[in-house]
């Protein structure tokens, strides 16, 4: 019996380092593709010299400071919302008691089912109604209002003890500054993992802001990147690996930081 499950201990060791193994694989030989000349990348010349030419023309022939701005200050704007709406939303779930309150939130996880994608024809005419296209406002707003968001924050509100809100009630907080100094510091590690999913999420959205910008002072890193790519303008490989490893930079660096707290948020949620 020990030695069956030795073996299969083994085997889904075996099993995960090939996963790991093939997920990774492409992100090396970016990185390895990004400091080399196009022949030796194509050739994987692996005695061929490392290089820096390839970031340095990159950088030089494309706004990629204004595309880093703009995609900061998108996921900035789309984090915001989120975190007021769905906290908001959340508290209200798992704390007030009121008519149809579990058929609504039923509704609200419906959203979970449908791709955004499904509603880009809705979305485009409402944000060109209400004269947001080709602005940052009009990029986020369709993503402000997160089922996912909800249930997560719903999960950590319901598990505070009732006893901390009547003791802040007793002191003669209203509700709101329950909320603000009673659940929104208990859900601390909620908020970090669901802020670490939500920026990578919008950082990488690509369709939405594709269709809804038309001008370089809006357009974000990935629809950036796309055109910087794109095949009218001849296939580097290199030039191409020094843009994507430059686009995906901060995001890699955030998740090393965070990593434990992201890990940490997940789990916690999912045992609640």
């Amino acid at each position: 019996m020990t030695s069956a499950r030795h073996s299969a201990f083994r085997l889904d060791t075996l099993g995960a380092l090939v996963l790991a193994l093939a997920w990774i694989s492409p992100l090396v030989f970016a990185v390895w593709a990004a400091f080399h000349t196009p022949s030796a990348a194509v050739s994987f010349d692996l005695s061929a010299p490392w290089t820096l030419d390839n970031v340095r023309a990159v950088w030089a022939q494309a706004p990629w400071l204004t595309y880093f701005f703009n995609t900061v200050k998108l996921v900035g704007l789309v984090l915001t919302g989120q975190f007021i709406l769905c906290t908001l939303a959340a508290y209200a779930f798992a704390r007030f008691t009121f008519r149809g309150r579990e058929a609504l939130f039923l509704l609200v996880l419906l959203q979970l089912f449908i791709l955004p994608e499904v509603l880009i024809v809705e979305n485009y005419a409402i944000v060109s109604n209400l004269g947001l296209f080709d602005t940052t406002l009009g990029m986020a707003m369709p993503y402000m209002a997160s089922a996912f968001g909800i249930f997560l924050l719903r999960q950590a509100f319901k598990s505070v003890p009732r006893e901390l809100e009547d003791a802040a009630r007793v002191e003669g907080c209203s509700v709101l500054g329950v909320l603000w100094r009673v659940y929104v510091p208990v859900a601390r590690p909620v908020y970090l993992a669901y802020a670490l999913v939500s920026v990578s999420t919008h950082w990488n959205n690509f369709l939405w802001p594709l269709i809804i910008t038309n001008s370089p002072d809006t357009r974000p890193l990935t629809v950036g990147l796309s055109l910087f790519g794109a095949p009218e303008s001849g296939v580097d490989i290199s030039m191409i690996s020094a843009a994507t490893l430059m686009t995906i930079t901060p995001l890699i660096v955030a998740f090393l930081i965070f990593q434990r707290q992201f890990m940490q948020a997940f789990l916690t949620s999912g045992i609640k």
